[in-house]
């Protein structure tokens, strides 16, 4: 689940605000930021605009945009964001390297910029144990 993005830096300790929050990102919360797993040390501000720090983050401008994602409990058919960062599109040639988030869905997005929408009728399978997302072709064009 998308928590938020990678804000304004704030004071020098590595602390940022979190733009969009979708997530209380209470402190020992483990976030994903760039398929890596971090600690929120600290989190203070409002819920409107958290502010937080994370473990191995000294300075948040180098993440800044960066999408945080948090685990949910995940359903049939749903997966992790950070999961399908590497996998392979056979159908395409490609490999995700990162995730997208858009306003009307979440968005694949290849090495080579091809995008991909995060919809049924786009990925027909998801197999994270090959590392590989399986696309309609016929749907993308």
């Amino acid at each position: 689940m998308t928590a938020g993005r990678v804000g304004k830096p704030h004071g020098l300790d590595g602390s940022f605000y979190v733009e969009g929050p979708r997530h209380a990102l209470p402190e020992g919360c483990t976030v994903f930021v760039q398929s890596e797993a971090r600690t929120i040390e600290r989190r203070a501000g409002t819920d409107d605009r958290p502010l937080i720090r994370l473990t191995g983050v000294s300075d948040p401008r180098e993440l800044g945009g960066e999408l945080l994602l948090v685990e949910d409990e995940l359903g049939e058919g749903e997966w992790l964001a950070a999961d399908l960062v590497g996998c392979r599109v056979p159908e395409l040639g490609g490999v995700v390297a990162r995730i997208l988030d858009e306003p009307s869905c979440s968005v694949l997005e290849l090495e080579d910029g091809t995008l991909i929408p995060l919809i049924a009728d786009a990925v027909e399978r998801v197999d994270l144990e090959a590392r590989e997302i399986h696309v309609n072709r016929d749907f993308l064009g």
